[in-house]
């Protein structure tokens, strides 16, 4: 339940928190010894000095108690004065003790004035400006004593001092451990930036540093890297390679067709197209995202585009809303094969297809909707592997889908470091598909 409340308030890098692991310590040592170090020692040695000053001033008082006149009484404790190197005089009648402001840091005069007013019962007022004076105002029976000594009698000389010297050497530490620390946390930040790179589908140059277990996870890094790219790379030369050796039958095929009666050849050229439409998924899916490296592409222009050419080629889609400016780095002859898929099937399944932007400071998001049938949700995650036919939903009999349209645009999404999400649209009542992708 604690970690529950506290955990929005925890910094989330991993530097902000080695460094609040680093600092929370150092500063819980520094507050218990000062309240240690005030509270028992200072304490202690301030009441023992302050109850030898106390002493002294009583000696004083008692002094010139016998006394019948103010010079009389200073005539009587002037060797007293003279030996314990103290000034006294008495106030005027219009004249009021002089209480000079303390300084913010001297946290022991409260507790001076505390152990005098208990050790001496005359006393009416003290003032502690600085480590070097005290002035005292007693109350006696000639009038108000004024009574002024060193300061140091009182308290120990600059108490402050060893904690100002606490947090300076903690504060110059603390600098050298954070500077330590970014030195030992940069390869991980490397790695996490070629983890989050090689998501979205682009390949930054990385070598393993630093501590044994970061550059063990950089090492894994790497080969798990090398072998999904082998792995991309195997897929794309068997599919490319099985769909370039079909071509060459179903040519033969196609030809030897011809020469039959055109009521025989019929069946069997549509069996045919068929083949080849399949021959051509296999090599869209096969191509995945191959084309090139990422460059920057502005989104808003690039499906303006698309969709004109949809028109052009007599698929009705329209442009819809475009919301932020800016450019976003994209394989653009991949997102507009996964575009186009997208217009095609929202075309195929339904009459119409709307295609919309949405660029924000954090993520590009491309929408296409339809007015057809849609998915059912509870086919949605089927809908988008490979080879998937969902009759039931939408009607293959309208086109020649072999079921690698959307997990085209998952793969492409995919390889961007996005998503692609399947819903319903509200305007239109179809398929609503978003490519997510991260800025």
């Amino acid at each position: 339940m604690t970690a529950r409340w506290l955990k929005p308030y925890m910094p989330r890098s991993l530097y902000a928190r080695a460094a609040l692991i680093l600092v929370l310590p150092m500063v819980v040592v520094l507050l218990v010894v000062s309240i240690a170090f005030v509270r028992e020692h200072l304490k202690d040695v301030t009441q023992q000095m302050t109850h030898a000053a106390s002493r002294e001033v009583r000696l004083i008082l008692d002094t010139m108690a016998e006394s019948e006149t103010q010079n009389e009484g200073l005539a009587q404790v002037r060797p007293l004065l003279k030996g314990l190197a103290m000034q006294a005089r008495f106030l005027g009648p219009n004249e009021s003790p002089t209480i000079e402001a303390r300084r913010w840091y001297d946290f022991i005069a409260p507790q001076v004035e505390s152990f005098l007013r208990d050790e001496l019962p005359a006393l009416s007022a003290v003032s502690l400006p600085n480590s070097q004076m005290a002035t005292l105002y007693l109350q006696t029976d000639l009038g108000v004593l004024e009574l002024r000594f060193d300061r140091r009698r009182l308290s120990t000389v600059a108490p402050h001092q060893l904690i100002v010297t606490m947090v300076f050497f903690a504060v110059l530490m603390t600098s050298v451990s954070f500077l330590y620390m970014r030195n030992q946390l940069r390869p991980i930040t490397r790695l996490a930036e070629a983890a989050q790179a090689f998501g979205r589908g682009r390949v930054v140059p990385f070598s393993p540093g630093g501590a044994v277990e970061v550059r063990a996870a950089g090492s894994a890094f790497l080969d798990m890297r090398a072998r999904i790219e082998r792995q991309i790379e195997q897929r794309t030369l068997i599919l490319s390679g099985v769909s370039h050796d079909l071509r060459t039958p179903l040519t033969r095929l196609r030809l030897g067709l011809s020469l039959l009666p055109e009521e025989d050849a019929a069946p069997l050229l549509q069996d045919v197209a068929e083949m080849q439409s399949l021959v051509d998924a296999f090599l869209q899916f096969s191509q995945g995202v191959s084309e090139g490296d990422p460059v920057d592409v502005d989104p808003a222009a690039l499906v303006r585009q698309i969709v004109d050419d949809a028109q052009r080629a007599g698929q009705n889609a329209a442009l819809g809303t475009i919301t932020g400016e800016g450019t976003v780095k994209l394989r653009p002859v991949a997102i507009r094969r996964a575009v186009e898929n997208l217009i095609g099937n929202a075309v195929r399944y339904g009459t119409r297809a709307e295609v919309g932007i949405t660029l924000t400071g954090r993520s590009l998001r491309i929408r296409v909707e339809d007015d057809g049938p849609g998915i059912p949700p509870d086919q949605r995650t089927e809908a988008v592997r490979p080879f998937s036919r969902l009759d039931p939903a939408r009607n293959q009999n309208q086109g020649s889908g072999v079921g690698l349209g959307l997990a085209v645009v998952a793969d492409v999404a995919r390889a961007h470091g996005g998503v692609l999400r399947l819903g319903k649209s509200e305007s239109m009542g179809g398929l609503c598909a978003d490519i997510i992708i991260g800025r």
